[in-house]
């Protein structure tokens, strides 16, 4: 707890809107029961609020109103999930010792959110977060566009025929394109045995939540030094125990 201590009036308030988002309207009688405060409390509170604009009342109805959700303008799903992920994602670094990433979409690529490729013995590469990746040519980008919803797809796909840049041109392969998101879909996983980096070789499995997809956890190996069919034998299992604890985390 804060030195400062708590402040009881914007507790309470918080606890009067999270009243309201269960109830999806009630009376300011039902909101004191709910929250164990005293009516005239939640009186003076539901009208400090009904004049912010954040809360209505239609007779002795209370309810939210649209500005409410100004309030979560400035949360990002990808800081939130890396902040879930990322304790597992090291555990499952030093599990299987091949470099892991959590990968997320945005702006037509795959962005790097956190890796453990600085504490991997294997890794030939350094200095990875942030790094942005072609969607087409990544399996993380493949997870994605595989299990992400059918219209977000869409357009993901218009845009990178549209984008010019040599990564993107597999976009305008549509019969390419359809074979390896239904392959992806079959195995439940993304993979590259090819592409933008041919020394290595990677799988992502999608981390999905409520039919979106919020990141994929990658895991990139030497392609010399193990065959596709030895890393997945060998730590796919992992893999989708890392993910399934991220799913139940974040689902809570």
């Amino acid at each position: 707890m804060s030195s400062f201590g708590n402040v009881r009036s914007l507790e309470r308030g918080l606890k009067v809107l999270e009243a309201l988002n269960r109830f999806h309207g009630a009376r300011a009688q039902q909101i004191a029961r709910f929250v164990e405060l005293p009516r005239p409390t939640v009186y003076r509170l539901l009208e400090t609020m009904e004049h912010l604009g954040y809360v209505t009342r239609s007779e002795d109805a209370w309810t939210l109103t649209a500005q409410v959700k100004s309030l979560s303008a400035g949360f990002h799903d990808d800081v939130w999930v890396t902040r879930v992920a990322s304790p597992i994602l090291h555990e499952l670094g030093r599990e299987v010792l091949w470099p892991i990433d959590l990968v997320t979409f945005e702006n037509d690529a795959m962005i790097i959110r956190e890796t453990t490729h600085a504490e991997s013995p294997f890794s030939i590469d350094r200095g990875m977060a942030g790094t942005h990746l072609p969607v087409l040519q990544t399996s993380g980008g493949r997870a994605y566009l595989a299990f992400c919803p059918d219209r977000d797809r869409e357009l993901i796909l218009a845009r990178l025929r549209q984008s010019g840049q040599p990564s993107d041109a597999m976009a305008h392969d549509e019969r390419l394109v359809q074979r390896i998101l239904s392959e992806t879909r079959q195995l439940g996983y993304g993979f590259r045995t090819e592409g933008f980096n041919p020394h290595t070789a990677s799988i992502s499995l999608p981390v999905l939540v409520e039919g979106r997809v919020l990141a994929c956890i990658t895991m990139i190996w030497i392609a010399s030094a193990l065959s596709f069919e030895e890393a997945v034998a060998r730590n796919l299992d992992a893999i989708k125990r890392a993910v399934s604890r991220i799913k139940s985390l974040l689902d809570a």
